[in-house]
């Protein structure tokens, strides 16, 4: 038995392999009139492997274009368009890099280490305090939610310390922490909602 991993590999694949095997018989026709024939046929099914896409104006042309990339360029027959060679659009793209944060702690993550790190440099006075007092609560909040046994105003307190560099004490005596929102026990962040 012969598996889809030990065959030569698609070279559209959003076609299937049925597609492929018929393009590649069509090349090897001697008759141009049969293959001329049985070319037309192919793009009408290729044509409705993709229906969204028929509203495209150059949505022909590229049904073509793809069957003379499948042929390799080979096949020889009258093509009702000019033949466009699929070069850098069939590669692949390069993959996108990940905006990666170096991030102290993690559940407090890179957003509230930035207000962290803006804290720091601003001066003090009612600002800062006000400031200060939002990324308390907020902190507080995360810690709630990504791990309740470790979730205390002193752990908030020192860090916020650490993490301006003692510019920035809260003063537990006087702050009052907002009340964090409760989630169900069952609440986890990482898991995604089932559709």
């Amino acid at each position: 038995m012969t598996y889809n991993t030990q065959r030569e590999k698609m070279r559209l694949p959003e076609y299937g392999r049925y597609v492929h095997e018929m393009a590649r018989h069509i090349a090897s026709l001697p008759d141009r009139d049969v293959r001329q024939r049985e070319a037309e046929a192919l793009v009408s099914i290729m044509a409705n492997i993709n229906p969204d896409d028929k509203d495209q104006p150059d949505f022909m042309q590229r049904i073509w274009d793809h069957l003379a990339y499948l042929c390799d360029y080979r096949l020889d027959i009258d093509f009702p368009y000019e033949v466009t060679r699929l070069g850098e659009e069939a590669r692949k793209p390069e993959r996108l890099p990940y905006p990666w944060h170096d991030i102290g702690q993690r559940h407090y993550g890179h957003l509230i280490e930035e207000a962290l790190d803006m804290l720091r440099q601003m001066p003090p006075g009612p600002k800062r305090d006000k400031m200060a007092e939002r990324v308390a609560n907020q902190m507080k909040q995360s810690l709630f939610v990504w791990n309740r046994d470790a979730m205390d105003n002193e752990k908030v307190a020192a860090d916020m310390y650490n993490y301006t560099q003692g510019e920035v004490e809260l003063d537990l005596r006087s702050f009052r922490f907002a009340p964090v929102c409760d989630m169900p026990r069952s609440y986890d962040p990482l898991k995604k909602k089932k559709k």
